[in-house]
């Protein structure tokens, strides 16, 4: 690993108020079990049809801290991207999620930190009919700038 080159993300820096990122995601029905199994969560609104079908939403539902692993993923992967760290996070679900749903979700930076490195996201996730399905805002520790491994390893050689 030493040497190889990394892709980091953007650092604070490279970040402007209003830049974005959308992404849409089909809620499958392994991704829920993994989720269940990792998690060892036996709700049964999550996953038994015979269950949820006695209750108002009347099918299962995606777990809520599911639709928040996407958001984490689209953080950590695109905005600000790999390196980076969410510190705080809120986030409401006004209407729930049914498993094989489409969910859209939207991130843009509403505020840039510079002091505290840290920007401030908005999020929101909206299903194939247009409903929202997610709101919230995250703070960020965007990735940071590594300092050049060669750089410190040899320094008692200069």
């Amino acid at each position: 690993m030493i040497g190889k080159k990394r892709k980091l993300g953007k650092k604070i820096d490279d970040l402007q108020i209003g830049d974005s990122y959308t992404a849409s995601h089909m809620m499958e029905d392994k991704e829920l079990l993994l989720y269940l199994g990792l998690t060892n969560d036996a709700n049964p609104l999550y996953i038994q049809h015979d269950y949820a079908s006695q209750t108002p939403y009347r099918r299962p539902v995606v777990p809520s801290v599911m639709l928040f692993g996407m958001v984490s993923s689209i953080v950590s992967m695109h905005l600000p991207g790999p390196g980076s760290h969410i510190t705080q996070h809120e986030m409401t679900f006004p209407k729930p999620v049914f498993h094989y749903a489409e969910v859209t979700f939207t991130l843009e930076i509403i505020a840039i930190d510079r002091e505290s490195y840290e920007v401030t996201l908005s999020v929101i996730g909206f299903d194939r009919e247009g409903e929202e399905v997610l709101r919230g805002k995250l703070n960020v520790c965007p990735a940071y700038e590594p300092e050049s491994l060669t750089g410190w390893s040899l320094e008692n050689f200069f």
